[in-house]
């Protein structure tokens, strides 16, 4: 007999790796069903998703977006319900439809719908790295508490976790310390100097893969690999000093293990999103992902590089952060998160970022309760993000 299909709730469906889970699914109708949506704004294109693969529910964050997809699945005939707010998007995650949940939600927001699906034990994907990196020891727990099977879908991360072992309480002896690639952004060779003039425009290009432009941008400042070493952190019980990170511009090797006898096992791949969730959603199978083969007879010399810390001075705030005292990742995110919004609207120059992330570290000093919760990290948050505000005015003034 045929396994029961895999039912999939895609949280932020329609980014780009909501999109690239949506084309995997598309090709294997026979092992997954999907079961919910959610987006944030782009009304049109989730209307499209859930007229082709009909969801249970969808999951809008305003009364006014929802109406707005309400009205249009109503008018092509859609049974799917169309609910609204964070309640409704951690009930999804939550819910007892679903087996698996695609965690690709940009930002802290994911965190509680992350933790939602943690404690009730799915099959969670984590494209969200804010989550570890705002949740950090309390989100393990709700993982292990809820018997949760966590599967990391950043492609480094996803790479680490291919190139270990099943049995996790092998890696341990495995490991003398990992290395998180990175491909240096569309800035690597630029004058440093000059920085200070980058556009949006010019931040958002990046030269390997195609992502949103919160995350575009800190790949360009490199304080997605910052969020990336605080992450991996956690998924892989690591100490700090034990995860480096190295620039490797063609983007073909994903990242490293060196093992403790000297051996080092790599993932490789074309950078391409597709390869990681199709491992995520499959595991500890492999299904066809659709994304482009290697070939390694046409590929270019690979490279490699130190981060240049004039070019990317936010990539040491990982490690800073992480010897903090508990809750300093939750600031450094949520000052990030600020310092990406002004830029791209135009209130703050490029390197400005950076800044503005280093002195709210320097300024909000975490005091968390050995027993804090999920609230008290939203409200660390909260601060945070005031606190960077603050700052941004002292720094325009």
């Amino acid at each position: 007999m045929n396994a029961p299909r895999q039912r999939l709730a895609i949280l932020g469906a329609t980014g780009s790796i909501g999109t690239s889970t949506l084309d995997v699914v598309a090709r294997h109708p026979d092992r997954f069903e999907v079961v919910g949506l959610t987006s944030y704004q782009r009304t049109d294109l989730l209307v499209q998703q859930c007229l082709q693969f009909r969801p249970r529910v969808a999951v809008l964050p305003t009364a006014e977006r929802a109406a707005e997809v309400r009205a249009a699945l109503k008018a092509a005939g859609s049974a799917t319900e169309v609910q609204h707010g964070a309640q409704a998007l951690c009930e999804l995650a939550a819910a007892d439809d679903v087996d698996s949940v695609m965690a690709a939600i940009v930002g802290a927001a994911g965190l509680p719908p992350c933790m939602a699906a943690a404690r009730t034990g799915k099959r969670l994907l984590l494209a969200n790295k804010e989550a570890l990196v705002v949740g950090g020891a309390l989100f393990m727990q709700a993982v292990k508490t809820g018997g949760a099977t966590l599967l990391p879908i950043d492609s480094e991360h996803s790479a680490i976790f291919q190139c270990l072992p099943e049995d996790r309480s092998a890696w341990a002896r495995r490991i003398d310390h990992i290395i998180l690639t990175a491909s240096g952004g569309p800035f690597r060779h630029r004058d440093p100097d000059t920085l200070h003039t980058v556009t949006p425009a010019q931040a958002v290009a990046h030269p390997n893969w195609v992502m949103g432009r919160k995350i575009s941008v800190d790949s360009a400042t490199m304080m997605n690999k910052a969020l990336e070493v605080i992450e991996a952190r956690w998924l892989f019980d690591l100490a700090p000093e034990n995860i480096r990170v190295v620039i490797h511009p063609q983007s073909i090797i994903h990242s490293m293990v060196v093992c403790r006898d000297g051996s080092v096992l790599a993932q490789l791949g074309t950078p391409d999103m597709k390869v990681p969730i199709a491992y995520g959603l499959s595991f500890p199978e492999r299904i066809e992902s659709g994304a482009p083969r290697l070939d390694f007879l046409q590929q270019p010399p690979l490279h490699f590089e130190t981060p240049d810390p004039r070019r990317f001075p936010g990539l040491q705030l990982a490690w800073d952060a992480l010897r903090g005292p508990e809750g300093s990742t939750t600031v450094l995110n949520a000052a990030n998160e600020v310092a990406v919004a002004a830029f791209l609207d135009g209130t703050i120059g490029f390197t400005a970022i950076h800044t503005l992330n280093a002195r709210t570290i320097e300024r909000l000093e975490p005091r968390l309760s050995p027993t804090h919760t999920l609230e008290d990290l939203i409200e660390l948050d909260t601060q945070a993000r005031v606190t960077a505000h603050e700052l941004m005015r002292e720094l325009a003034a």
